[in-house]
């Protein structure tokens, strides 16, 4: 379909790749990766036909059509949401219109005139391929687009220009998918998207009929969705199979077997050359000696590119809280007759790493200012804990920044000790090399000075953080490295986050804001959409035994004798083992927490360890039950 032959591209100067070879099949779904500034975005551009190579071919196949999604820039006016998604069917609906004509034609025609036969037929053939371009199913499938990724229907008659950058690019995208061009080349799809819109977005494009490549910083969408991926790496693309971990297996097989192959070689030549400086002046080793330097001349030497960096930083650790960090006491928040919560009612432990989710718009950011200091309660009660320190990354905290302040010099008052060369580490980490470290803050786009803030926020940490989208703007390394701080991190953690893999890493609970109010589950993302599919099968069929279906998931336990799928055993066998672990953990706490109770220190802190040894207790009695009807189910299964 798109093939690229001895291709190379320069951007610049700089060598982005060269001597590049790729076909894209009509069904690839092809993930590309590789560091900030290796090409990614051009790559897409020269393989959409937007951009041109400096060296090699570009070939395609006739009549193909292309659809690119930039990561944003893009602004539409002039129409409504609905209106703007439906004009990409401008040639069916002119088939539409047509159809109509001709109808009312050969209604005023004679049956038996050539000329009624004439329309006839066209209106035949008009009517077939409107029927082969599902002519009929437009505003369904403009409707369902909408509304995965999250447009509310009274949303669909506002106009495009009403809407914020992050929206329009959602619009965008919609257009694109409805189009379902036979190359979509997606840069970064997943930016202005909630998990919801995500999680639709990962089930549109398992079904997508054509092929695509995406650039995405999100490793769990990668891993879902690709099964393919290449690398943009030392001015090369190199290719493997499979999703993002996947690849990341494979890199390392492939380096680990260079290394030995160089290796190998090395000494090869290493006794080649020993051999000839030997024997070089011996007559009667004058044959074998030509004969290894005609042997050493013939080696192809092997290269071992440099290898990437692995980032690491530990961030300093901030003095300890109290037990109780935070607690909501029938907390309410409205703006004017609007109300956002109401009742809410939850308390935050110290070393916890609270996930806020749930749809656009259910009060995540409201929420997180609330605890922050940065919004006042309309209702209820909120007490911070003993000693408990919150410090809040807002979306725009960027505008804190002094703007004249160079990057190096601000960081530099903040952590002090630091050493020229830690601090411009500690800038790399977040990807600000070279010369970029002198640059001043107000030169820097909204999302580099984001990523700065967050910075600077980490080298002087309080011990109850409030992080509000901290992964945008962050490459898959610079997630690692936040991600890898914060799991050290010994305070308390509450955050939002639209990026999967990062919320399973770093959550051990999950808050969910929906309905006006707040909802408490033990565990990560993952587990929080497991307690959600089961209470989902529990409001179906109350009466049902529980046991795994096809995600692992538990609903009802087969019968005896009955053969179960080994991957659904496996599955359960998993999730047991994960259960006993989790109930081994919340039994030593309850034990810490028994024993904190014997030694009386102040009312305050007495009523604030029942609470929380009541939570934990009530956690483990969820778990035990869950682990009994697992087990049963395993056991049944195996009878």
């Amino acid at each position: 379909m798109i093939q690229l032959s001895s291709a190379g591209k320069r951007f610049g100067p700089k060598l982005l790749f060269e001597n590049l070879d790729w076909l894209i099949g009509n069904k690839d779904r092809i993930g590309l990766v590789g560091a900030n500034g290796t090409g990614k975005t051009t790559m897409l551009k020269v393989l959409g036909g937007f951009d041109t190579l400096d060296y090699g071919a570009y070939t395609s196949t006739r009549g193909i059509s292309v659809g690119y999604l930039p990561q944003d820039g893009l602004s539409l006016s002039g129409r409504t949401v609905f209106a703007e998604c439906m004009s990409v069917f401008a040639g069916v609906q002119a088939i539409e219109a047509e159809l109509e004509a001709l109808s009312k034609r050969m209604g005023e025609l004679d049956p038996a005139g050539l000329e009624y036969r004439e329309v006839a037929e066209r209106f035949s053939r008009l009517d077939s391929e409107f029927h082969a371009r599902d002519g009929y199913t437009l505003e369904a499938q403009t409707g369902t687009v909408l509304d995965g990724l999250s447009f509310p229907k009274r949303d669909w008659s506002r106009y495009t220009e009403e809407f914020s950058g992050g929206w329009q690019m959602r619009i965008a995208l919609a257009k694109l998918l409805l189009q379902k061009p036979n190359l979509l080349l997606l840069d970064e799809p997943t930016n202005h998207l909630d998990l919801e819109a995500r999680n639709w977005l990962e089930d549109y494009l398992g079904s997508y009929p054509h092929a695509f490549v995406l650039v995405s910083h999100d490793r769990y969408f990668l891993d879902v969705t690709v099964d393919k991926i290449a690398e943009i790496w030392n001015k090369s693309v190199h290719f493997y199979t499979g999703g993002y971990e996947r690849y990341l297996t494979q890199k390392a097989e492939h380096r680990a077997t260079l290394e030995a192959a160089w290796r190998n070689q090395q000494d090869r030549i290493q006794r080649l050359e020993a051999f000839i400086n030997r024997f070089r002046y011996q007559a009667t080793k004058a044959k074998q000696v030509q004969s290894r330097i005609k042997e050493l001349e013939k080696i192809e030497r092997i290269e071992v590119p440099p290898e990437e960096k692995t980032i690491h930083f530990s961030f300093p650790q901030p003095k300890p809280s109290g037990r109780i960090v935070a607690e909501f006491h029938e907390v309410g928040k409205s703006y004017g007759t609007k109300q956002v919560l109401s009742g809410v009612n939850f308390y935050i432990t110290r070393g916890d790493r609270v996930a806020l989710v749930g749809v656009n718009g259910a009060g995540k950011s409201t929420l997180i200012k609330l605890l922050a200091g940065a919004e006042v309660l309309t209702a209820g009660e909120y007490k911070l804990g003993h000693n408990a320190l919150p410090d809040y990354f807002a979306q725009d905290q960027y505008k804190e920044l002094d703007p004249n302040a160079r990057l190096i010099d601000d960081l530099a008052t903040v952590a002090p000790r630091n050493t020229q060369t830690e601090l411009r580490s500690i800038l790399g980490c977040f990807l600000f090399s070279e010369d970029d470290v002198f640059k001043q803050i107000g030169v820097l786009s909204g999302g580099e000075r984001n990523r700065y803030a967050l910075a600077r926020m980490l080298l002087q940490p309080s011990n109850f953080l409030l992080l509000d989208e901290p992964t945008n703007h962050l490459d898959l390394r610079a997630k690692d490295v936040l991600l890898n701080a914060l799991q050290e991190f010994t305070g308390t953690v509450v955050f939002v986050s639209h990026d999967r893999y990062f919320l399973d890493e770093l959550a051990t609970r999950v808050f969910e804001v929906a309905d006006g109010t707040v909802h408490v589950f033990p565990g990560n993302y993952e587990e929080y959409v497991r307690s959600k599919q089961r209470i989902a099968t529990a409001s179906v069929d109350e009466t049902n035994p529980i046991a795994a279906d096809e995600s692992g998931q538990v609903n009802s336990i087969p019968s005896p004798g009955k053969r179960l799928n080994p991957l659904k055993l496996k599955q359960m066998q998993d999730r047991c083992g994960e259960l006993e672990e989790q109930v081994a953990q919340l039994e030593g706490a309850i034990a810490d927490l028994e024993q904190a109770l014997s030694s009386f220190r102040s009312v305050e802190e007495t009523l604030q360890t029942q609470v929380l040894l009541d939570a934990r207790r009530n956690d483990l009695k969820l778990r035990l039950a869950e682990w009994e009807q697992v087990s049963q189910a395993i056991e049944t299964a195996q009878v």
